[in-house]
């Protein structure tokens, strides 16, 4: 067995020059055909559009998303008598925004989280959980079905927590104990929003 190293001739400057000319050309045409179409929605050659690319990168920075349903919002209020817990979710389509800010008397135990349509609670995923007296934020629906919270009361005293919602939802269901209703929205208004501090 010959174990040496087998002598390869270096590239001649012809070679080399026309191996960059290749290379250019190669870059180039990666250019026009997709970098460019892509992120900068320039396509000259129309390769970009197709290959479905064209203005890609554009399409994720629109800061307005049309809805197809109408604008709601939504104020509820219940009361949990020590060791009590409710559910209250909103029916959601894929991708709706839902803006929220939630209060209560005293911590509770709370965890937002939503099920698909017709697939049950199997398949609850659950996106923050934990104890506080309040929480604000935005969310959009990753998938069609019912979003919202549990609220549990582990104190001994009775805490009343108020939900002001708004967003592109249209109804909401009510889960305590055993019993489970469509609940009508309440807007919100002048009389039940919370007190700007």
């Amino acid at each position: 067995m010959n174990t040496e190293p087998a002598n390869v001739p270096a590239p001649s400057p012809r070679a080399l020059f026309i191996a960059a000319l290749v290379a250019i050309g190669i870059a180039v045409v990666i250019l026009f055909s997709v970098i460019l179409p892509a992120e900068f929605a320039y396509d000259p050659f129309r390769i970009g559009r197709l290959l479905g690319i064209t203005g890609l990168s554009q399409a994720q920075d629109q800061p307005l998303e049309e809805q197809l349903q109408s604008y709601s919002s939504d104020y509820v209020e219940f009361y949990l008598e020590p060791f009590q817990s409710v559910e209250y979710k909103y029916s959601m389509d894929l991708d709706a925004p839902l803006v929220f800010s939630w209060e209560a008397d005293a911590e509770l135990y709370y965890d937002m989280h939503a099920e698909p349509a017709g697939l049950g609670g199997e398949f609850a995923e659950s996106y923050e959980q934990g104890t506080a007296s309040n929480r604000s934020g935005a969310y959009h629906a990753p998938f069609t079905g019912i979003h919202g919270w549990f609220w549990e009361n582990r104190s001994l005293r009775d805490v009343e927590v108020r939900l002001y919602a708004a967003g592109f939802f249209v109804g909401s269901t009510v889960f305590s104990g055993s019993v489970e209703y469509d609940r009508e929205l309440k807007p919100v208004t002048e009389l039940n929003q919370p007190a700007v501090q």
